[in-house]
């Protein structure tokens, strides 16, 4: 059987949870997962750890913050004054958002705090800081 290698385009199921246990994603009840290893479509340590997998195999990975979505960076928070949300735009912690940087790309962030005058926005991924833990299937090498 072939092992997948750099450049093959394959397809897996997998389930991702945190190290408490909480699932946060999962291909189950849905098509699997597709992408080119080593072409940067998927985090890092996932992409390694489907390297040299052949067909029908099945482990679980251990992928520290690094190796995923990198630690969480406090550059990527910024605080704001209120004044400067519209008032029509929620601003519940935990509500997220899309701001529009200056070069116009879309740039999601979350409400991480919310006092009268100001406030914080978190531009890092919800995931980042977090070690991750997948149970994946490599189910086809196209």
């Amino acid at each position: 059987m072939s092992q997948a290698k750099p450049g093959d385009k394959v397809r897996l199921h997998y389930t991702g949870t945190l190290t408490d246990g909480t699932e946060f994603d999962s291909s189950a009840g849905r098509d699997p997962l597709e992408f080119t290893l080593g072409s940067g479509q998927i985090i890092p340590g996932l992409d390694l750890a489907v390297t040299g997998m052949t067909v029908g195999d099945k482990k679980q990975v251990n992928i520290p913050c690094a190796e995923a979505y990198g630690e969480r960076d406090p550059a990527r928070q910024q605080t704001v004054p209120r004044s400067q949300i519209p008032p029509e735009v929620p601003t519940e912690p935990g509500t997220r958002l899309q701001l529009q940087a200056p070069d116009g790309q879309a740039v999601p962030v979350v409400v991480a705090e919310a006092t009268e005058t100001e406030i914080t926005l978190d531009a890092n991924h919800p995931l980042a800081g977090e070690d991750l833990i997948f149970d994946v299937e490599l189910v086809e090498i196209v």
